[in-house]
């Protein structure tokens, strides 16, 4: 199970948004984050705070799977009572 807590945070350098809307991952991040051609990455952020972020496409479907798992156990605590 891939952990996606956000407690180790990496600054990893700058991209250029280019006339078409594209960015460079840089290589150090796509090294470390295991990022490779054709990953698909989902984009998030929040409007407010001027803030965007990426996740893997892997990462979410791990933590779906843990809260879905956490569900099942609570179900069946409550269950019992």
């Amino acid at each position: 199970m891939i952990d996606i807590s956000m407690h180790e945070k990496k600054l990893y350098g700058t991209a250029t948004v280019g006339t078409k809307g594209q960015i460079v991952i840089p290589a150090d991040a796509r090294d470390e984050l295991g990022i490779q051609t054709g990953d698909r990455l989902y984009v998030f952020g929040s409007p407010d705070a001027g803030v965007v972020g990426l996740i893997k496409e892997e990462s979410i479907e791990a933590f779906v799977e843990k809260l879905n798992f956490q569900l099942e156990n609570f179900k069946a605590l409550k269950d019992k009572k």
